[in-house]
């Protein structure tokens, strides 16, 4: 019989990104917490890449 490989365990969710977030393929989704920056004076969405946590905001 042959020997057992075992298998890598995965990491905790957001300690390392993903192979897909690494090459630029995130899977954002908007986070609700933070509308308007006052920075800007301007409404803002978040996008918040739910495999790595890495922030994206957009102005309006």
């Amino acid at each position: 019989m042959g020997d057992v490989l075992p298998f890598k365990r995965k990491l905790p969710q957001g300690k390392t990104p993903n192979t897909l977030c690494r090459e630029g393929f995130h899977k954002w989704r908007v986070d609700k917490a933070k509308q308007f920056d006052v920075k800007l004076g301007k409404l803002v969405t978040v996008y918040v890449c739910e495999r790595c946590g890495e922030k994206k905001i957009t102005a309006h």
